[in-house]
């Protein structure tokens, strides 16, 4: 994949995540802090980043259960460990942070 097609597949997931949290009803913070980087803020006032990597061409998730990368796969970003789709692990991350369920998945 060159710069161009992971930059347009990034950043359209970053859309994608911005828009899902919006349309999920989640009371929580979130905003573009960059072109690139996504910060969710919770209640308790901890946080979440998600930002796209290029030199990796990853997309990175960082919060209290850790760091996670995803690559895009052909069809969908998975994490490159364990092979969890990036929405459905987001929305587990973001629930366990929160401590309340938050689905993602529309």
């Amino acid at each position: 994949m060159n710069d161009d097609e992971f930059n347009a597949l990034a950043d359209a997931a970053l859309r994608q995540i911005e828009a899902a949290l919006e349309q999920s009803g989640a009371e929580l913070d979130f905003a573009m802090i960059s072109d690139h980087v996504l910060e969710i803020e919770f209640a308790d006032r901890s946080k979440m980043v998600v930002n796209r990597h290029d030199a990796a061409k990853e997309i990175w998730v960082a919060g209290h259960s850790g760091g996670f990368h995803y690559r895009w796969q052909g069809t969908s970003w998975r994490d490159t460990r364990s092979g969890a789709e990036l929405l459905t692990a987001l929305s587990a991350l973001i629930s366990e942070q929160g401590g309340k369920p938050v689905s993602l998945l529309g």
